[in-house]
This record gives C-alpha cells, sequence and structure tokens, in this order.
C-alpha cells in the first residue's frame, strides 16, 4: 500500500516539469473565468455566497451541485482527457484515480475557491458610492 501511495504521489508531482505543463496553467485559468462569469451573475441575483451556501444549505444543495456542474463539466472534461493522454505519453498507462485528483485540482477547485468571493467582492463594489466626475 505504501508502495502504491509513494508511485501515486510521484507521478503527481512529476506533471508539474513534464510535456504538457501549459495545461496546469490554462485549466485553472479557464476554471476561474467560469468562476468570474459565476459570481458576477450570483452578485447581479444577490444571490449568496456559492461555497459556503453548498456546504452550509442542504435544501440548495441538489440545485446547487448541478448548476456548477453545468458550468464547470466540460473544463473538467477537457482536465481529464489532457491528463489521460500526458498518462499515455510518458507511462503508457491509465492511472484512473491520479488522473481524477488532476482534473479535480486542475479544474474543480479553483471555480469552488474563487466564485463566492468574487460573488463578495462584486456585491460590495456595486453597492460603493460612485465617483461623481
Amino acid at each position: 500500500m505504501e508502495e502504491m501511495i509513494a508511485r501515486g504521489w510521484e507521478g503527481l508531482v512529476d506533471r508539474i516539469g513534464g510535456p504538457m505543463t501549459f495545461r496546469l496553467i490554462l485549466q485553472p485559468a479557464m476554471a476561474a473565468l467560469l468562476a468570474l462569469r459565476a459570481g458576477l451573475k450570483d452578485a447581479r441575483e444577490g444571490r449568496p455566497p456559492y461555497f459556503w451556501t453548498l456546504l452550509t444549505n442542504p435544501g440548495q444543495r441538489v440545485d446547487l451541485f448541478r448548476e456548477g456542474w453545468r458550468s464547470i463539466a466540460r473544463v473538467f472534461i477537457l482536465a481529464v482527457i489532457m491528463d489521460l493522454i500526458y498518462e499515455w505519453v510518458m507511462g503508457r498507462w491509465f492511472y484512473p484515480l491520479e488522473t481524477l485528483i488532476v482534473a479535480v485540482i486542475l479544474a474543480v477547485m479553483p471555480y469552488l475557491l474563487l466564485r463566492g468571493p468574487i460573488n463578495r467582492i462584486a456585491r460590495r463594489w456595486r453597492r460603493a458610492p460612485g465617483v461623481e466626475v
């Protein structure tokens, strides 16, 4: 078991300097742009922060999860496909758990971490009195 964990950890760390490193910037950037778009929409509609509501409000959890998944699904699937290509190029083998971990880190985490704060910042910015010119 320790051997599997060590090999898995090594495989995750090796992705940083290996081929296709551009995806480590591209995929989180795309997830951040989607979070920006969704967070601004949430602010316009006066909705509470996404991730906090997802965690604390069981009544809205399913609807929020579906909405978030619809927003991020393409980036997540792209992250899975690109990681599978990376694994094939590097070792001619697929490691599904590593692929899912990488896809969640690159596509889902930035979205979850940014959507709520963007909503909060946008709401505060909209409430601030305008500067008269």
